[in-house]
């Protein structure tokens, strides 16, 4: 299937590993201009590399910057676009909250879930929609955690925030519709990513087990029996920011293998 991404010019943030990572080689093999975004310059070099020797004609670029901080997201948005062209497509995957069990909560730890998932998203998502939305078109895929949909007594301010982007998506959809933006987002399950195991530390010391055991639970509440690879979840991202999804706007997608037999 021909997805007509060649040439368009697709910004990752989170784009140095896991899903976001995994964005970026579906991107790159589809013929796109990719911007990655991280913090940390050492992961984006090694992503950068790795991409390169993967599709040595790929046209891939990359940007330090924290985008909790909504000018280094506006400054980092303004260098891609100079680079590359103004963009196509958004895919943030940037910004993880802290698995904390409820009990060892404190103030700090909401505000800082809320910085990390939320704004590290709305600093790029909003300008980026507005620009597009004086364009008359563009597609931006959010990828949100499907703790957003369900609460669980690890993840409650993450979650909270995941909720909140779910709503900002659907909210900027009918928003920016009218004006040729599309606007999803998919909702990733557990996902066999570094993240994931850093993120069980805080299972296994709320149910006293090894991380091993954690694991081994996790999959088996999966109907599909097995956690999701960042390949599998990147498809779907290109799906939704290709022309093939053109009638597809306003929904957050859960990918979790059946795990929630819920209708949405």
């Amino acid at each position: 299937m021909d997805l007509k991404l060649k040439g368009k010019h697709v910004l990752i943030t989170g784009g140095s590993k896991g899903i976001g990572f995994a964005c970026g080689q579906a991107f790159a093999q589809e013929g796109a201009r990719v911007s990655l975004v991280s913090r940390d310059l050492n992961n984006l070099k090694s992503a950068h590399g790795q991409l390169k020797e993967q599709f040595p004609d790929a046209e891939i670029a990359i940007y330090s910057a924290d985008l909790i901080d909504h000018h280094a997201a506006q400054d980092m948005l303004d260098k891609a676009q100079a680079h590359f062209g103004d963009l196509d497509v958004l895919v943030n995957s940037a910004g993880a909250a802290k698995r904390t069990p409820a009990a060892e909560l404190t103030p700090e730890d909401w505000r800082a879930a809320i910085d990390a998932k939320f704004f590290s998203y709305i600093n790029v998502m909003s300008p980026v929609a507005q620009q597009m939305a004086k364009r008359g078109k563009g597609a931006i895929v959010n990828v949100i955690g499907a703790g957003g949909k369900t609460a669980a007594p690890v993840h409650l301010p993450g979650g909270s925030a995941n909720a909140a982007l779910m709503l900002a998506t659907a909210g900027m959809a009918a928003a920016f519709g009218p004006r040729g933006v599309r606007v999803n987002g998919v909702n990733p399950g557990q996902t066999l990513t570094d993240r994931l195991k850093e993120g069980l530390k805080a299972t296994c010391r709320q149910e006293g087990i090894d991380m091993d055991e954690a694991l081994k639970r996790a999959t088996a509440k999966v109907p599909l029996g097995r956690l999701a690879t960042a390949e599998e979840i990147a498809q779907a991202v290109v799906f939704l920011a290709s022309e093939q999804a053109s009638y597809i706007t306003g929904v957050n997608i859960s990918m979790d293998g059946g795990s929630v037999a819920c209708v949405v």
